[in-house]
């Protein structure tokens, strides 16, 4: 085995799922990321159909993900009144199985602990290839020799832009903004949630954690903004800007905001690559395909590309230019067909005028009574499904 020592940006959920495979298959892996600690919060995330259920079962974690789902039932769009207009189904939202962000990298990060080094706080600054390995300089540490490196670092992936280029050459923006925090679940929600929408603007609530708190979610329209994504009181202050006055909830979730402690907004957006990998480095997650938040398949993505990975560099003896193109090879026609769950949701999640939001308002209510009032479950299904996984346990060392 060659090229073991492999570094992974990012400790959300791609890195700590390849952290989990490279260490099965005998490989030394280390994760550096910029947040100071695991970031707990942000929206809930959902497994579905037997690509995504198979990877959890053979990480031996997915009684701890029984244990942390959500258990989320339906979503009702309700009136300015709160009074429910119409019901969508769990299995378009939740899939089979739904759990919070925070808390999948949290079991994550426990499976990898002990035998993956952590680096927090830190960031790359610079990666300098030859033909033995990949010299890293960091924000704060000193400079380390590594025979591969990995972004699994996100739609605004710092490892893609080092190694590839600019962000504007490969993130592609929906047209939409999200926020979202945690809050107090005073309308006593019982694992499920409420949306109003308006022109232009989606909020909803939705419970957390077994009913002891929920998560407010806002959806906006708008070009590209030039925002500091670090800048947390000018966001709110965006956000607040765009919501005032549109009712509902509205006015007491933006007071809300300004305690929450995981406050987090973003565009909306996807990655499109010719390629994922170039010399010793390669990308996985949102770092390399992100099919946007609207899509549902972003960490099922994710841990199918994790696990591959893995594979692939197990089967090619550490060759990373056989293994990464094996790991594109085996992906790229699923993570197509995941990012095509993210086109056309934006503009159905806050259609651009009132005569739009009432129509769709109203289709949605009469939805559980048509012949297709399954057809967008049954799509996302497919499109979760399609992919039949390797067995790589052969190559365990482990």
């Amino acid at each position: 085995m060659k090229n073991v020592n492999v570094l992974i940006s990012g400790a959300s959920v791609a890195g700590p799922a390849l952290a989990y495979w490279l260490h099965r298959h005998g490989f030394n892996p280390t994760i550096v990321e910029r947040a100071p600690a695991l970031r707990d919060g942000g929206y809930a995330v959902d497994f579905r159909g037997e690509a995504h259920l198979s990877v959890l079962r053979r990480m031996g974690i997915m009684a701890d993900i029984e244990h942390a789902r959500t258990g989320m039932g339906s979503m009702s769009y309700v009136n300015s009144a709160g009074k429910p207009q119409a019901k969508l189904p769990a299995d378009l939202f939740a899939g089979d199985i739904e759990i919070l962000r925070g808390d999948l990298a949290r079991i994550l990060y426990d499976a990898t602990k002990e035998h993956t080094e952590y680096i927090f706080g830190d960031s790359i600054t610079s990666l300098t290839e030859d033909d033995h390995g990949v010299t890293v300089t960091f924000e704060r540490g000193t400079p380390r020799r590594f025979d591969l490196v990995i972004g699994a670092d996100g739609l605004h992936s710092n490892t893609r832009r080092l190694a590839f280029g600019p962000e504007e050459q490969f993130v592609k923006h929906l047209g939409v903004y999200c926020a979202i925090f945690t809050t107090a679940n005073h309308l006593g929600l019982d694992h499920t949630g409420h949306a109003y929408r308006t022109a232009g603007r989606l909020v909803a609530m939705y419970s957390a954690r077994h009913n002891t708190q929920a998560k407010a979610v806002f959806y906006f329209g708008s070009p590209t903004l030039d925002l500091d994504r670090r800048d947390v009181a000018r966001q709110q202050d965006v956000l607040t800007e765009h919501f005032t006055g549109n009712g509902w909830q509205s006015e007491r979730l933006l007071r809300d905001m300004r305690y929450a402690p995981d406050f987090y907004f973003d565009s909306v957006g996807q990655v499109h690559m010719d390629t994922w990998s170039r010399g010793r480095v390669a990308l996985i997650g949102d770092a390399a395909h992100c099919p946007s938040s609207l899509s549902g398949m972003g960490s099922g993505l994710a841990l199918v590309g994790a696990y591959v990975l893995a594979g692939e560099l197990a089967a090619a003896h550490g060759d990373h230019r056989v293994a990464f193109a094996r790991y594109e090879e085996e992906t790229r026609e699923y993570a197509a067909g995941c990012q095509k769950m993210g086109d056309g949701v934006a503009k159905l999640m806050v259609p651009g005028n009132r005569f739009l939001a009432s129509l769709l308002n109203r289709y949605y209510k009469v939805m559980p009574y048509l012949p297709g009032k399954n057809m967008a479950a049954d799509i996302a299904r497919k499109a979760a499904e399609n992919i039949t996984l390797r067995d790589y346990s052969d190559l365990s060392r482990i």
